[in-house]
């Protein structure tokens, strides 16, 4: 296979958007091509899982490449969930790396917040197995609040750890123009003072409110080239050097350990056997944190700490900004947000920020090499990706 290279990336401002749905899609792809130096693309994959029943937008792909003027360059949607992200960088990444393209396109964009938070939570609910788990009411909160629970009698988390996990993104995603949530929280307003329960109350106990990731609009883009194409481009060299998938029961209760998230161990050790690194090679993480929980667990899982100790990681200020493995600087979905088929690329276009040493104020010295991980419906189906700078 050939290397592949991030030759530009783009992103919007996550929250609120008041555009149609292919315009937030095209958007950080203008962005992605005008960093590049690049206007020919030779294919689009467009990363979207609610298109059709949020926007009533379908064809998606056709949309975007229209609106952007590149026809006839090939175009196709992408879906996997929440993981539809990083399943699109997939497809584009074999693209190039065949031979088929030099010049790929990858976008994801969602417009979420046009409906309410119930049909939000419903549309995300549809994930689940459809007779085992959805006709009973099973959403993903609850799904991530029965997990949390195991994984505190386990392992000994507690509700102060995940109140950590929120406080840290939630405020480093302060050094982030694009994240959606722009607010200072801290322990004692959300967890310790008297008026925490009415700051933070229970969503699913014992995720509380500050446990869960906003509902977001906005979209994200890399364009990915070939080792002749990058090498005509006077940008920093960031390859994409290694793609896994990993995939589980779709019924959570039919796992043998539920507490196991197989799929990410799968997908992570794919990942980094193909980018020839281990996870202490590490340098900057961007893990799929819808709830707080899963940062801790999927830390695990990747290999960046043991079994049941991620969260004394989490204690010992080892996965905040300046710690031996930084993680979700960017705020990640809890801060930054998560609009669902554009948050796999959104992760992507932090790591290739934090490689190329563009960060400003959250960038993670000497960063080197750089991982995500987009976990799609509640861990059946994780896509990882690995970064590395050159030179």
């Amino acid at each position: 296979m050939r290397e592949v290279y991030v030759a530009g990336v783009g992103i919007t401002t996550f929250g609120r958007l008041e555009y149609p749905l292919a315009e937030i899609a095209a958007y950080p792809a203008m962005m992605a091509m005008k960093d590049a130096g690049i206007a020919d693309v030779e294919q689009v994959y467009v990363a979207n899982m609610g298109g059709g029943r949020l926007s009533h937008q379908t064809g998606l792909a056709s949309a975007v490449v229209d609106t952007l003027s590149l026809t006839p360059a090939g175009a196709e949607t992408i879906e996997n969930g929440p993981a539809s992200g990083a399943s699109a960088i997939k497809q584009g990444f074999l693209a190039v790396a065949s031979g088929m393209y030099d010049v790929v396109l990858v976008t994801g964009a969602e417009r979420m917040r046009e409906v309410n938070n119930l049909d939000a939570t419903d549309f995300i609910a549809t994930l689940t197995h459809p007779s085992a788990e959805y006709i009973y009411g099973v959403t993903l909160p609850a799904h991530a609040a029965m997990f949390t629970r195991l994984y505190m009698e386990r392992f000994g988390v507690t509700e102060r750890h995940l109140a950590m996990v929120a406080v840290k993104n939630q405020n480093q995603a302060l050094a982030n123009e694009f994240a959606h949530l722009q607010q200072t929280i801290t322990l004692e307003g959300i967890l310790d003072s008297p008026e925490a329960m009415t700051n933070n109350p229970y969503v699913a106990e014992p995720l509380r409110f500050f446990d869960c990731c906003p509902v977001s609009d906005g979209g994200a883009c890399l364009l990915l080239v070939s080792g002749d194409v990058m090498d005509r481009l006077e940008r920093p060299r960031v390859r994409l050097a290694g793609v896994g998938q990993g995939t589980d029961s779709h019924v959570v209760a039919e796992r043998p350990d539920p507490t196991e998230l197989a799929a990410v161990r799968i997908a992570a050790e794919r990942s980094m056997q193909m980018a020839e690194c281990e996870p202490e090679d590490v340098d900057v993480a961007e893990l799929h944190d819808a709830f707080t929980i899963l940062e801790i667990a999927q830390s695990e899982e990747a290999g960046f700490f043991a079994r049941g100790e991620g969260h004394l990681a989490l204690e010992k200020g080892e996965t905040a900004l300046g710690g031996s493995l930084p993680i979700n600087v960017s705020g990640g979905l809890k801060g930054r947000g998560h609009p669902v088929g554009a948050t796999g690329i959104a992760q992507a276009h932090e790591i290739v920020t934090q490689l190329r040493h563009e960060a400003g104020r959250r960038q993670v010295e000497g960063a080197a090499i750089g991982f995500t991980c987009n976990f799609g419906g509640f861990g059946n189906n994780v896509v990882c990706l690995t970064f590395r700078r050159e030179g």
